[in-house]
Formats: structure tokens, sequence, C-alpha cells
């Protein structure tokens, strides 16, 4: 009989457990965390792979060699987006880690407005400095979701050109990097309708494979656009939650502290009418 309760207190010690670590859980940092990590591994990786298709289509079909000099030309680029990229995704992987922290860390403040625990004021400053730096984050994530909407409209607009050259017969279509700045203007590499290397462009895996993952790019810019403003949402929160938290035990502090002089005073005066009496 005994030990049948002893395992239900354990039990119940158990659940009770794992329910207030439950409770400590920040999930609105978690799912923006989720997000941003889904955004930008999406972003990333499909950027990445969309990158080196695109070189693979200008040396197959277009025939543009890479600059022999220290010069720089689009394979240069390419390579420095790429390492941006690399930058991109380490530096994020830390900064979600730290947003999860600072949310458990506004979390418990929170919920232990009424304990032992104390919000500093360095606690303030940090979760400021979070929301400046979430904003800007924001900022600089709209302007690679812009920039990646680039290269979806130029490979939309030879995708459409490849259909419209299968469609209609007897169609002059050109295809001129130049036109987007790709090679100089000294340099002839068109590619029109009816030749053999445009036919196999269109239909080849490169083209359509690269389009896709440039979209798929676009959608993880877009995701870690959308997780950095839930992170703003977030941050705000929390921090009008911490101010309010700070006025409170302000309040809580100069109460007791009025009390404290009340009963003193009290105390006094107890103390002198007995002495008055005797």
């Amino acid at each position: 009989m005994e030990e049948d309760m002893d395992e239900g207190q354990n039990t119940k010690g158990c659940l009770e457990c794992c329910i207030k670590c439950l409770g400590g859980i920040p999930y609105p940092s978690l799912v923006a965390t989720i997000l941003l990590y889904a955004g930008v591994a999406l972003f990333c990786g499909c950027g990445h792979e969309a990158l080196s298709g695109t070189v693979t289509i200008l040396q197959n079909y277009f025939e543009v060699v890479r600059s022999p000099v220290d010069a720089l030309d689009i394979f240069t680029m390419i390579d420095i987006i790429k390492y941006v990229i690399y930058g991109i995704a380490s530096a994020f992987f830390v900064y979600g880690i730290l947003l999860m922290v600072e949310g458990f860390f506004t979390s418990g403040a929170i919920k232990d407005l009424y304990g032992d625990f104390k919000i500093t004021t360095c606690g303030r400053c940090v979760s400021a400095w979070f929301i400046m730096l979430t904003y800007i984050f924001m900022l600089a994530w709209l302007g690679v979701t812009a920039f990646t909407s680039i290269p979806v409209f130029l490979y939309f607009n030879i995708w459409n050109i490849c259909q419209n050259a299968t469609v209609l017969d007897g169609t002059d279509l050109c295809l001129d990097p130049r036109q987007y700045g790709i090679v100089p203007i000294a340099e002839t590499k068109t590619v029109c309708a009816g030749s053999e290397k445009f036919y196999k462009m269109c239909e080849s895996n490169e083209l359509d494979m690269t389009f896709h993952l440039f979209i798929c790019a676009l959608a993880g810019a877009g995701a870690a656009v959308i997780a950095m403003i839930h992170y703003l949402m977030v941050l705000s929160a929390n921090w009008a939650y911490v101010k309010d938290a700070c006025r409170m035990q302000k309040y809580e502090d100069i109460k007791s502290k009025e009390e404290q002089e009340l009963h003193d005073i009290h105390s006094t005066r107890s103390k002198e009418r007995l002495n008055a009496y005797t």
C-alpha cells in the first residue's frame, strides 16, 4: 500500500515537473526560430544550387568563359554571393539560438515576477538591443528578397521565350546576356530560336531546375522576413511585459517600504504609551 502511494507521488511529481518545463518554453519564440531556420535553409541551399546551375547554363549554352585575369566578371560575382550565403547561414544559425535564449530568460522573468527573481537594467537593455537588431535584419531580408526576385524574373523571361518559340513557328526570338549585364557589350553571346543550343537549353533539366530553385530561394527569403516580423512582435510584447513588470516591482517595493514604516511608527507609539502608563 505504501509502495503504491510512493509510486503515485513520484508519478505526480514527474508530471508536475514536465508540465512546469513545458510551461517555461517560449512557444512564440520557438515558432519564429523554426520559421527562421526553415527560411534561411531554403534560401541558402536553393540559392547556392541555383547559382551553380546558372554557371552551368552560361558555360554550356552561352559559351561564357571565366576571365583569365582577376576581373570582376559574372563568375566572380557568383562566387562572392556564394560566400555571402555561407556567412548568412552561419550568422542566422547563431542569431536564432540567441533569440531563443532571450525568449527563455524573458519568459522566466515574467513568470517569476512575484518570486525572488528580479528584472535587472541589463536585461531590459539586452531586450531593447535585440529589438533594434531584429528590425535591422528584417530590413536586410527585405532587400535580400527584392534582390532574389531579379533572377526569378530573368529566368521567367527565358522560360517564356522558350515556350513562345516552341508554340509559334518562324518567330525570331533571341536571348542576349548583354541586356542583363552578364557579359560585356563587346562580346556577342546571343542564342536565338531555331539554333541547336537554344532548343537544347530549353529542353534541358538545368534551366527548369535552376528556375524552380530560384523560386524556392525567393520563398525562403520571404519566410525569413515573416520570421523577423514574428520575432519583432514577440520581442516587443516581451519588452512591454518586462516594462510593466519593472513598474510592478517598484510599486511592490514602495508598498512594502511604506507598510514597514507604518509598522515601525505603530510599534514606537505603542512603546511610548506603555512607558507613559508605567
